[in-house]
């Protein structure tokens, strides 16, 4: 166990001890968190966001870094087969007679980030899905997986994260906690400005994915 999993064990136990919290209440479990983060769609989002994004963009359309370069035109993930799909991974456009820019990822990307990024592509035009993936890779740990506020660090805070699923907030207030953080929103200073770290795009996103996280209207935070 590396020294900040051993820290961040010790703090929730303690916070868990010291708030009598019990095992009845639905925090997060670490084998559900990690279960929540290890679904293959979930790292293939990773994988694309940290290879594929420059050129191809955020929902696959081109428009990207690269788009000056090479035109949206040719940079757009178009339609194929997996099969299609995975040889352009494996050996680059020019492997596969196509766009000599698409360069081969089979000597630098191992066999599950390949299987990975490969499913991440069967929904990178789904704004659900994409919202799942930055939502899972960034807000679980204080909101949840279910976004009940009961992530595995609810219990270090004072006030608790937000429970999402009971939000009376509209799309723009969301869009600007999440860009701004809770300090700038006369909210909790615990919530960090997501702003500086994820993209417009992934902002839209994930408040997209948090409205189907939410109950039936009973009043909210």
């Amino acid at each position: 166990m590396t020294r900040a999993k051993l820290l961040l064990t010790t703090a929730l136990s303690l916070a868990l001890m010291a708030g009598g919290v019990n095992s009845a209440q639905a925090i997060d479990s670490p084998k559900d968190a990690r279960e929540a983060k290890a679904k293959p769609v979930i790292r293939g989002g990773i994988v694309f966001k940290a290879y594929c994004v420059v050129c191809h963009g955020e929902i696959g359309n081109g428009v990207a870094r690269a788009t000056k370069l090479y035109g949206s035109e040719k940079l757009a993930i178009r339609p194929l087969g997996m099969h299609e799909y995975e040889k352009i991974v494996r050996l680059g456009g020019a492997g596969v007679g196509r766009s000599p820019y698409m360069p081969p990822w089979q000597e630098e990307l191992s066999e599950e980030q390949i299987s990975d990024v490969l499913t991440y592509l069967g929904v990178v035009g789904d704004q659900l899905r994409r919202g799942e993936v930055v939502f899972k890779t960034n807000c679980i740990l204080c909101h949840g997986i279910k976004g009940n506020g009961q992530g595995r660090a609810s219990v270090l805070y004072d006030p608790r994260p937000s429970d999402l699923t009971r939000s009376d907030k509209n799309d723009e207030y969301k869009k600007m906690i999440i860009t701004l953080g809770g300090e700038a929103m006369g909210r909790s200073a615990v919530m960090p400005p997501w702003g500086l770290q994820i993209s417009e795009q992934e902002i839209e996103d994930v408040v997209a994915y948090v409205k189907t996280l939410q109950a039936p209207a009973e009043g909210g935070k």
